[in-house]
């Protein structure tokens, strides 16, 4: 897998990063994650997700490089905790991050367009190093 690290402001504006750095905070809150489903989004397991979505939402505050498999994560954890009211945060997003489901899929999608280059080697793949 390629190792370029790109950093934030050089793939997304504020707002999308900002979006990114709320979605991984709601693994700390609402959402609830099985040790199964962390591994499936390519962590060893929930503790590792919550210390690598940590890590990744200071990061991305940070403006620091993140390796595409880091942006691959960030990107799934992002999707899966907006959407499934299962193990997300999905129909109390609004409540918990102040953003309209309107509002985040637009941004959403707008981000997913500007990370297809950087995280290509890891569609249909879990991204795990």
């Amino acid at each position: 897998m390629p190792h370029e690290a790109p950093r934030p402001s050089e793939l997304l504006d504020k707002d999308e990063a900002e979006l990114l750095r709320r979605a991984l905070l709601e693994w700390s809150g609402p959402a609830h994650c099985s040790d199964q489903l962390a591994v499936g989004m390519g962590f060893t397991d929930t503790q590792d997700l919550l210390n690598q979505c940590d890590r990744l939402r200071s990061a991305l505050a940070d403006n620091a490089p993140l390796k595409p498999v880091d942006w691959a994560r960030t990107l799934l954890v992002t999707e899966i905790v907006f959407v499934s009211d299962l193990v997300g945060s999905g129909g109390e997003w609004r409540t918990t991050t102040g953003r309209s489901d309107e509002e985040t899929i637009t941004l959403l999608r707008v981000i997913q367009r500007k990370l297809a280059k950087t995280i290509s080697p890891y569609y249909g793949k879990r991204p795990a190093e």
